[in-house]
């Protein structure tokens, strides 16, 4: 394997740095709700997952029963912070053009928001029309459940085994992998903690980096490398 048959990046947390504006909502949002979280809890423990699903989780884990109408204010006040206050990760612009296999996004997050982010972050051209939610393929069924890698995949004709994904979430991960892909983590995002990269490897990340100026190495390091060889 000297190319990869396809490279899929993760948006939140990968490409923009919006993780940590979304946690602090949520955070605020859910504290309000009677189950006291911070920023920094939900980003190490739910990164990657819709706000349905934590909420789903802390009301099992609690049994504390949450307002569906959360989501949709959560929703709403993420989206208007975001819209004033994303920013791209340093380097990234770079980093996704050296890349010359094809390429993806794969995210939770829907393309309304994700063609939003990445237009004001000036990323939008580099995957104008490659670009698969979760919410909007078949299934519907969000990360960590490997259905959005699986229909990109097909989508473009590539073989999983052969396809990278840059995630930096546990959830994402566990999905990459289950869709039999090889992962990179990425801890570059504002809403990084200590011990994340550790958590990214025993997830099933093969590497992790941190600044994007590594990617075009460890990916032509790691295309030259395979499990079976």
């Amino acid at each position: 394997m000297t190319q990869p048959e396809l490279v899929i990046f993760d948006c939140d947390g990968v490409l923009v740095d919006s993780e940590i504006i979304a946690a602090r909502i949520e955070a605020e949002l859910l504290t309000a709700a009677g189950f006291e979280i911070s920023a920094e809890e939900i980003a190490e423990a739910y990164a990657g997952l819709t706000f349905k699903d934590i909420m789903l989780k802390i009301e099992e884990k609690a049994a504390i029963p949450f307002q569906a109408s959360l989501i949709t204010q959560a929703e709403e006040l993420v989206d208007r912070k975001l819209k004033t206050d994303v920013r791209a990760i340093d380097g990234v612009h770079e980093a996704v053009a050296a890349v010359t296999a094809p390429r993806c996004i794969c995210s939770n997050s829907t393309t309304e928001r994700i063609e939003m982010m990445l237009e004001r972050t000036r990323i939008l051209p580099l995957f104008k029309g490659r670009i698969f939610s979760a919410l909007e393929t078949p299934s519907k069924k969000p990360k960590p459940s490997p259905d959005v890698f699986l229909h990109a995949a097909s989508t473009y004709g590539a073989d999983p085994a052969k396809t990278f994904v840059i995630e930096d979430s546990v959830h994402g991960i566990s999905g990459a992998v289950s869709a039999g892909m090889r992962v990179i983590g990425f801890t570059g995002g504002a809403h990084s903690y200590p011990g994340h990269a550790d958590m990214l490897t025993e997830a099933g990340a093969e590497t992790v980096i941190r600044r994007w100026a590594d990617l075009g190495g460890v990916l032509a390091a790691l295309s030259m490398w395979s499990e079976h060889a």
